[in-house]
């Protein structure tokens, strides 16, 4: 597919309506564009919600995945016989 787009005096363009059913973008949207040499092409992006641990969960989590003292012996037998 070939388009020709006006670049707007803020350097804007607007994508047309059937590329943007087509790839899902709508209003709000983000786009990714890369600079290919002498070619720009533009990708739909998303966004994803980062979430943010407290030092208290995490040092929950490592006390519930902490190995018994017969469970790290088992295993290094199981490695130390696997060489």
């Amino acid at each position: 597919m070939s388009e020709t787009l006006v670049v707007s005096s803020r350097g804007q363009i607007t994508l047309p309506a059937a590329l943007r059913k087509r790839l899902g973008i709508k209003s709000g949207d983000v786009v990714i564009l890369e600079d290919r040499g002498n070619e720009v092409v533009l990708k739909p992006g998303i966004v994803l919600e980062i979430q943010h641990y407290s030092d208290e969960q995490i040092a929950q989590w490592d006390a519930e995945d902490k190995l018994s003292d017969q469970q790290r012996a088992e295993i290094l037998d199981t490695l130390a016989t696997a060489k």
